[in-house]
């Protein structure tokens, strides 16, 4: 089984949604299938049908929660160190071509959130970021065209 990094913080929350999952959706979806149930005839009951595939979508997240969480390596980011960049960094970056900086935390897949600042370790800007130090120009193939960035700082924690 292929182990899956991620982070302290992305750990919690997927236990958190798994939680969330089992111990207030499943039982509020069980309670709406049987109200549905009530209502007379299954084959028109659009209440029931639509809360049999809202049960069928929750159990089948479950199962991708239960898996991530079995197959989670958890790094504590806040142990880290070092001067090169690799899991669970935060790297602040300049784009050569528009001067536009920006700061990334490299995570998990399951916690990327651009908006948020936290990129996949297997996107291709991680990717060409790994092992690289402050000074060090990457360059990267993105939906605009290829992009080179210098790595201004890396931050642990």
């Amino acid at each position: 089984m292929e182990k899956v990094p991620m982070t302290v913080g992305g750990f919690a929350k997927l236990e958190a949604e798994l939680k969330e999952r089992q111990q207030v959706e499943r039982p509020r979806i069980i309670a709406a299938i049987s109200e549905a149930r009530s209502h007379g005839d299954l084959s028109e009951n659009a209440e029931y049908h639509s809360a049999k595939e809202q049960q069928s979508l929750n159990e089948g997240r479950i199962a991708e929660l239960e898996s991530l969480i079995a197959r989670a390596e958890v790094i504590d980011v806040t142990k880290l160190s070092g001067d090169t960049v690799k899991f669970g960094a935060t790297v602040k970056l300049v784009n050569e071509d528009t001067e536009e900086e920006r700061v990334w935390q490299i995570v998990g897949d399951s916690e990327a959130d651009a908006k948020a600042g936290r990129i996949s370790i297997s996107s291709p800007l991680a990717r060409a970021l790994i092992g690289k130090a402050a000074g060090s120009v990457v360059e990267v193939n993105t939906p605009k065209g290829a992009q080179s960035y210098e790595v201004l700082e890396i931050r642990w924690g």
